[in-house]
């Protein structure tokens, strides 16, 4: 990361308020709970805040650093989406196209019923459907339910499967429910991914190169790790696999509670060799906290970052107001509920402060990963926050106490 940090209160924050961060995220490495953990606050594109504590690799005592590369899992997402809307804004697609129009295999769907027969989708799943996670789809760990135990046999749970044959095999398995009638995380960006490539014509990580990727100067960011640069990508720490057949979030809840935190090799889920065959939308990317500050912050500026215009104002203002109807709400991942949140295009957003139980504004909005990364955007005060470490399935809340950290040295 080559950005300088900066005088916190050059930017309204105290510089002693800052530094409560620094003991906050020791506590977690000197506890065992994270060999590793990486931090960044900014406030009006300055970086204020930038630590770094423990291990990248704690067998090898291999410092945790700026340059480290980390999964980012579910962190894809948005960046996926972002992709897709510059799609839209080219007027290549709209939000209400039925995905079938570009994905034929999803014509002949059909939707589950809770006594176990077949009928037809009341409505087509729409694009805007698949990144709100409305569609239908869901994933194995939240859903264990009989449609969460077929994605078992999903060709997309295989790494060396290729984005177009992993999609056109999920479409072999009933929808969970009538597309619109229920707010279930799934595998709908999987499928944004491969809709990225029907219209474009290319290969995903060769447009997301293009449109994010370069212009943003997201040098370390990609679908696999280049041989010189595999010494930097953290060690992985934590609960079994979740994206390996079996592990759901009940049973990753318990093993943290008995206090399973094992070193983990996720090689074969989530390869780093692998970049022209391992494209995903939901997970997949490697990236730097750096590299990840700089989208972080294109969105915070309205869509651009140094001069560079990646998406339009108003674009972003749709991604990030809420897609889902009160009705739908609260929210919820695998029982674990998400108070105080709507759902935008690929990220959350807050509706109520007050019940996500952590300062903020109304509008803020981001996403984590399930090894434990984790970013927030708030443009009412102009702030941006990233949490990074490498734990599968930990259901600690260091985020929510780097949240309060950063809110609390607001002094303007």
């Amino acid at each position: 990361m080559n950005k300088a940090v900066e005088i916190p209160e050059s930017v309204g924050m105290s510089a002693r308020r800052v530094e409560r961060v620094k003991p906050a995220m020791q506590a977690y490495i000197d506890r065992g709970v994270y060999a590793g953990i990486s931090t960044l606050i900014a406030r009006r594109g300055k970086i204020v805040h930038s630590g770094q504590f423990g291990w990248r690799d704690n067998e090898a005592q291999t410092p945790m650093s700026t340059d480290t590369i980390f999964r980012l899992y579910s962190m894809t997402k948005p960046i996926v989406c972002v992709a897709m809307m510059t799609l839209l804004e080219e007027a290549r697609c709209t939000l209400f196209d039925p995905l079938a129009k570009y994905i034929p295999a999803f014509a002949g769907v059909k939707v589950r019923e809770a006594d176990g027969s077949l009928v037809n989708p009341a409505r087509p799943i729409l694009l805007r459907d698949l990144m709100a996670h409305t569609s239908g789809l869901t994933y194995h760990f939240v859903d264990e339910t009989e449609v969460g135990k077929m994605y078992l046999g999903a060709k997309l749970l295989d790494a060396l499967c290729p984005l177009e044959a992993a999609i056109d095999d999920l479409a072999r398995f009933p929808l969970a429910f009538q597309p619109g009638t229920r707010w279930r995380y799934s595998v709908g960006i999987d499928v944004v991914a491969r809709v990225i490539e029907v219209i474009s014509g290319r290969p995903l990580g060769s447009l997301l190169r293009e449109r994010l990727f370069e212009p943003l100067a997201m040098v370390d960011t990609a679908y696999g790790v280049p041989p010189e640069k595999r010494n930097r990508v953290a060690a992985m720490y934590g609960r079994p696999d979740v994206i390996a057949p079996g592990p759901t979030v009940s049973s990753e809840l318990e093993a943290w509670a008995k206090g399973v935190n094992d070193r983990l090799d996720v090689s074969k889920s989530y390869p780093v060799d692998s970049p022209d065959v391992f494209m995903r939308g939901g997970h997949g990317l490697f990236g730097t906290i750096g590299d990840y500050y700089r989208f972080a912050q294109m969105l915070a500026n309205g869509g651009q970052l140094d001069g560079t215009r990646i998406l339009g104002r108003k674009t972003l203002a749709l991604m990030h107001a809420n897609h889902i109807p009160a009705a739908l709400l609260p929210l919820d991942i695998g029982g674990l509920p998400l108070p105080g949140y709507g759902f935008g295009l690929g990220s959350r957003v807050a509706l109520d402060v007050a019940q996500t139980g952590a300062p903020g504004s109304v509008g803020e909005f981001g996403w984590s990963g399930a090894a434990k990364t984790h970013y927030w955007v708030d443009p009412q005060e102009e702030l941006v926050g990233l949490f990074m470490t490498q734990s599968m399935m930990s259901f600690d809340l260091p985020e929510l106490e780097l949240r309060a950290l950063a809110y609390q040295a607001i002094e303007d």
